[in-house]
């Protein structure tokens, strides 16, 4: 297993790295207010396109979930572990006709580039979760900057773009600095969500899934990681689901409307 590996096993296994940190935000910044984009639809085939970084002026935006006018439901992860575990989500997400996001870690996506591909080619979303999935809380200014900004460097060396989202690690809701920094690295979104199952806990799949299947909506975005053979086996369960509800697992693009 990876040091990122690792590492993100400690962080998402512990309780103090999933305390919900309270620093302030301005309204269009907390989790739970929605988007004000327009609404979603689910046609985001062009959403992995590479395209250059954009021009950011500012902090970045922290967002916790998608329209409620969406039909859409994004299923993200955080991407470390076994890259075995990562393909198995890959092939059933092509069976079942679902788009996601991973939001990976920068070391362990420059030791498996081939795997970054993989879910490029699907027509994935990527996003940046920093290169070593550290407290990042914890660091001062230039240090946050740094673990962005490896990641993102990763992420262009291997994708021919930054990719358009940035979810911090070790922590839920972003402080004022960790925006600001992400802003300086070129990312104008910080994805939350507003779904989480606990599988870092490695409930099993059954657990994974009816705590998923209990709590969704339209827009919502779902937290699961790539780490647990429990959580690719709730996968298949986990999309059955969204898709009774009339709704249909999309990459966050799409929820987003941008």
């Amino acid at each position: 297993m990876s040091g990122s590996a690792v590492a993100l096993l400690a962080a998402c296994a512990s309780g103090r790295a999933r305390v919900r940190r309270t620093t302030p935000l301005t309204a269009t910044q907390t989790s739970s207010s929605p988007t004000t984009s327009p609404p979603a639809t689910v046609d985001d085939t062009a959403s992995t396109v590479p395209s250059p970084s954009p021009v950011v002026t500012g902090p970045a935006i922290y967002v916790g979930r998608g329209s409620a006018l969406s039909v859409g439901v994004a299923l993200t992860f955080h991407t470390a572990g076994d890259p075995a575990i990562v393909e198995d989500i890959l092939d059933q997400a092509r069976r079942l006709d679902a788009r996601l996001t991973f939001f990976l870690v920068g070391d362990w996506a420059a030791a498996h580039p081939g795997v970054v591909e993989q879910v490029l080619a699907a027509g994935h979303d990527l996003g940046n979760h920093t290169w070593s999935h550290i407290d990042l809380a914890a660091l001062d200014a230039s240090e946050m900057y740094d673990e962005i900004q490896r990641c993102a460097t990763v992420l262009r060396a291997q994708t021919g773009s930054i990719g358009k989202w940035f979810r911090p690690s070790q922590i839920d809701v972003p402080t004022a600095a960790i925006l600001e920094q992400a802003g300086r690295v070129g990312y104008t979104t910080s994805v939350g969500y507003d779904v989480d199952p606990l599988d870092y806990t490695n409930p099993g799949a059954l657990v994974v899934e009816q705590r998923v299947r209990a709590s969704l909506h339209p827009g919502a975005i779902v937290s699961l990681h790539t780490l647990y053979p429990g959580t690719a086996a709730a996968f298949g369960p986990i999309v059955t689901a969204i898709r009774a509800q009339g709704l249909e697992p999309v990459a966050t693009t799409a929820v987003l409307g941008h």
